[in-house]
C-alpha cells in the first residue's frame, strides 16, 4: 500500500502487518485528479485536485495521524 507522508508530501509503501494508521480522502471525481506520475513528474501542484489533497494532508495531521491514503495517486499501477 503506498501512502502520502502527510508532513512533507512524500510517499512510501508498505506490505503485510507493518501498515501504520492512515487517513482515507474520500471524494468525488473532477477535472484534473492528481496521478501518481503528476507527482513524480512534479505537475501536481498546479492541478485542481490537489487542493483535496492537501487540505486531506492537513486534517490528517491536525488528527496526529502520519500518512494518507488517495485514490487517485496512491494506488500501485502495474503494467
Amino acid at each position: 500500500m503506498r501512502l502520502i507522508n502527510v508532513r512533507d508530501g512524500s510517499f512510501k509503501e508498505f506490505i503485510g502487518s507493518q501498515i501504520p494508521e492512515y487517513a482515507i480522502l474520500s471524494h468525488t471525481w473532477e477535472d484534473e485528479e492528481v496521478t501518481y506520475k503528476d507527482v513524480i513528474e512534479n505537475r501536481h501542484k498546479t492541478m485542481k485536485g490537489f487542493t483535496k489533497i492537501e487540505m486531506t494532508c492537513r486534517i490528517a495531521a491536525s488528527e496526529d495521524l502520519d500518512w494518507a491514503w488517495v485514490d487517485t495517486c496512491s494506488a500501485v499501477v502495474i503494467v
